[in-house]
């Protein structure tokens, strides 16, 4: 497997963003729209929720194969969230998923260094991506946002 890394959607790879897919019978999983990036990557400029929402192209090597963004809070300390969050069909069943989650956590931990939790929604029927977030330490907190479960990873001891 090649080198995972994330960097930031820039003027250079948004195309590259927007023509990543998944399998027909994941769509549901990830978004009701396609391309998947177009409205994540709006939602930067848009920051709905008055939220700030941060795009990244997943990387293995050269290529981009995947997407994910990241959406929290300034000031808080809780209020992170992982959207969108998909490997290219082309490139599933590889390993790139586990390997850019860790990359996604250690940014987060570097960049972000009050952030304690970080927390996602996944359909309740993707049980794939629920096994990924469990092995990385998500646990499901019992709660319902946006119609689905929310997991939550703890980052640091709550003060």
């Amino acid at each position: 497997m090649e080198e995972v890394s994330l960097r930031a959607v820039t003027q250079e790879n948004w195309l590259a963003t927007l023509r990543l897919e998944v399998q027909p019978d994941q769509q549901r999983f990830i978004a009701a729209y396609t391309p998947i990036a177009a409205i994540a990557l709006a939602k930067a400029y848009i920051r709905p929720g008055g939220a700030v929402w941060e795009p990244y192209a997943i990387y293995a090597g050269p290529m981009v194969i995947g997407f994910v963004e990241l959406a929290y809070t300034p000031g808080s300390r809780d209020e992170y969230w992982i959207f969108h969050f998909f490997i290219d069909h082309r490139s599933q069943g590889q390993g790139y998923g586990k390997a850019a989650l860790a990359r996604l956590i250690e940014l987060i931990r570097g960049r972000h260094p009050d952030c304690q939790a970080l927390r996602l929604v996944v359909h309740p029927e993707n049980q794939r991506a629920q096994q990924l977030y469990a092995r990385a330490g998500f646990r499901a907190t019992g709660d319902i946002r946006w119609g689905e479960p929310v997991y939550q990873l703890a980052l640091r001891d709550q003060a």
